[in-house]
């Protein structure tokens, strides 16, 4: 082993720091508690909206999804001279536009080519008591 080279070096190939292990044991508690509280949520049925239950589950999923990136990924402004964070920033844009996209393209044809759906005649279903 040469004089130059450390058996404690933290940094990788590329340069950017590795975490610790308060690092790593931080990330993993958050990572549970953020998974805990939104299953606590919807098997203990407290909300009685399921959108107000899905939109708090999306709200616990972002922040789960940055608690991640710092923690596990290591993406900062600072590692690789920003430009993880720049392919991150990139790679959101593209998924919103491919997404937002889809969406509208599927609500158009939804309502242009489907046809309209004819109302049941009341009468039809109507079973006759008398006749029995």
């Amino acid at each position: 082993m040469s004089a130059h080279q450390h058996e404690t070096d933290d940094h990788g190939a590329g340069g950017a720091a590795h975490g610790t292990r308060r690092d790593y044991v931080t990330g993993f508690l958050l990572s549970l508690v953020l998974t805990a509280i939104p299953f606590a949520l919807v098997m203990s049925g407290v909300i009685a909206d399921t959108r107000i239950t899905a939109a708090i589950i999306m709200v616990f999923a972002m922040v789960q999804i940055v608690v991640h990136m710092i923690y596990f990924l290591h993406m900062n402004a600072r590692s690789e001279n920003g430009w993880t964070l720049m392919a991150l920033i990139f790679t959101i844009i593209i998924i919103v536009i491919g997404l937002a996209g889809s969406l509208w393209v599927m609500v158009n044809m939804n309502y242009h080519m489907m046809p309209a759906m004819p109302e049941p005649h009341p009468a039809a279903h109507t079973m006759d008591m008398g006749a029995m």
